[in-house]
Formats: C-alpha cells, sequence, structure tokens
C-alpha cells in the first residue's frame, strides 16, 4: 500500500455522448457548478473532457475538442483553488496543448500517447504529469472480441514500455501514471483479472490510476442496468484499489469514493506504523 493517501479525480465531460453523463455538463456554466461541487466532497483532481472513449465512440475533430474544453478550462481555473489539478482528458496533442496553457496541468491520454507521439514531448518540456492507459485498439471497435493470453501480463509489459518511452522523451518518472484501462479493449473476464492483479502494475514503482467508476463489468456483477446506480459497486473497487497501491481514483461520485478510498486508506495504514 502507498504510504501516501491517494487522490480523487473527479470526471467532468463536456460531451453529449459519454456512457454514463453525456449532456449534463455541456455548458461551461454547468461545469463549474459540477466541479465545485466534486470538490466540496473531496476531489483533489478534475479531469475535463471533450470527446468520448466509451465503446463505438465516433472521433471528435481537434477544433470540436477545443471549443468544448478550452471555455470550461479557463473558467475553472479561474474559480477554484489553486491547489486542485485540471488534467484535460485527449489524446490530440494540439489541445492538450491549449489546455495547458489555459490553465490544465495533467495530460489524460488513453492512447498511452501513440495517437499523438510528441504529447511526450509536451509533458517533457512542461514538466506536466501524463496519465498513460492501456487499451487494445481503438474506441470504436476496441469491444469486438478483445483477445489476450494472459491479460494482467501483457497490459503489465506494455505500460512499462511506455513509462519507458516517456522516461527516454524527458518525462520524468514521478510524472509518469499509470492506468490499465480496465474496460477499454477488455472483455468481463479481462477486467476482474485486472482487478484481481493491480499489485503488478504498482509493482512496477510508477503511480497508478483506476478509472473503473460506473463501468458495464460492474452492472453485469450487480445485474443492474443503470449506470448511475453503481456508486456502491464502484466504492468496492475503490477499496480493492487502496489495499493494492493505487495512487489515483477517476470517479463520478466522489463523495461516496471518497468516503470508501479515506476509511480502507485509514484502516490498513495502520499496519505500515
Amino acid at each position: 500500500m502507498s504510504p501516501d493517501r491517494p487522490l480523487i479525480m473527479g470526471i467532468l465531460n463536456v460531451t453529449p455522448d459519454s456512457f454514463s453523463d453525456g449532456g449534463e455538463f455541456s455548458s461551461p456554466k454547468l461545469a463549474l457548478q459540477h466541479a465545485l461541487q466534486m470538490i466540496e466532497e473531496g476531489a483533489s483532481i478534475i479531469d475535463v473532457g471533450g470527446e468520448s472513449t466509451r465503446p463505438r465512440a465516433d472521433s471528435v475533430s481537434e477544433q470540436e475538442q477545443l471549443s468544448r474544453v478550452i471555455p470550461v478550462i479557463e473558467l475553472l481555473r479561474k474559480n477554484i483553488p489553486k491547489i486542485i489539478l485540471i488534467s484535460i482528458d485527449t489524446t490530440n496533442v494540439r489541445v492538450a496543448k491549449a489546455a495547458l496553457k489555459a490553465g490544465a496541468n495533467w495530460i489524460n491520454d488513453v492512447s498511452a500517447a501513440e495517437d499523438s507521439p510528441t504529447m511526450l514531448a509536451l509533458a517533457a518540456e512542461l514538466q506536466c504529469s501524463i496519465v498513460l492507459m492501456h487499451r487494445q485498439g481503438i474506441s470504436a471497435t476496441m469491444q469486438d472480441e478483445p483477445q489476450y493470453n494472459d491479460v494482467s501480463q501483457e497490459v503489465v509489459t506494455y505500460l512499462k514500455q511506455r513509462a519507458q518511452v516517456a522516461l527516454d522523451w524527458g518525462v520524468g518518472a514521478s510524472n509518469i501514471i499509470l492506468d490499465p484501462g480496465i474496460g477499454f479493449g477488455k472483455t468481463f473476464a479481462h477486467n476482474l483479472s485486472l482487478m484481481a492483479d493491480l499489485k503488478s502494475l504498482v509493482d512496477l514503482g510508477y503511480k497508478v490510476l483506476l478509472g473503473t467508476s460506473r463501468k458495464r463489468f460492474l452492472s453485469q456483477i450487480c445485474k443492474h442496468p443503470s449506470s448511475s446506480k453503481l456508486a456502491a459497486a464502484t466504492c468496492a473497487t475503490t477499496t480493492i484499489g487502496v489495499l493494492a497501491g493505487v495512487s489515483i481514483f477517476r470517479v463520478h461520485d466522489v463523495l461516496e469514493n471518497r468516503q470508501a478510498m479515506d476509511v480502507t486508506w485509514e484502516i490498513a495504514s495502520q499496519k505500515m506504523k
């Protein structure tokens, strides 16, 4: 388990088609209100995304992403405490660069900087944190029969390689964050295997981000069709993640997951005293 208390990253999708909250925060004013609520509930990072990465999502043009996220990031930076970090969820380096200029602090790249290789040069130049996520395929096709021989080993090996590429570009090790990509090109069984073996990824020595919030594999377990009713299920995965040493939890339901995280961390940290 990490000696440092983990952080909660609140999801702020400014998209019309995200799987759980598409269209809810499409105006800068609504986005700011939701961000302030998540901060009050315990979020330390706000992750702003202008392109849905759900299965079978269509790609969004660079200009459309910019028109969605830049006004929101500018408004957030003017109205939220400086200690609260803003993350830009994009695979487009020009969108990331504009977002960082507008006040974002982190890059969250679901392609692990493969869609835009110069994303790593940008992160190195500005010495900002970057999330590198494993994804088999692209959003439009990633759930079309994904296959692995050993999903945990393959995901860990891939992310270790991507971390090394980031280091070679000049990104500091402390700025590299790895995400196993739960639900991104994985079957139900693959997701369970990755959850059961999170420590293998943590053991690489980099910070790890876990994003399971309201995802379909939880709905399958709980036999509940509504993603908005999966806060408790997500909290269970947050508890598992804390015990494995995960550093950051990307969630929709901040209050519930912050409570689950804090309680688990306080109890488990007694062993380190």
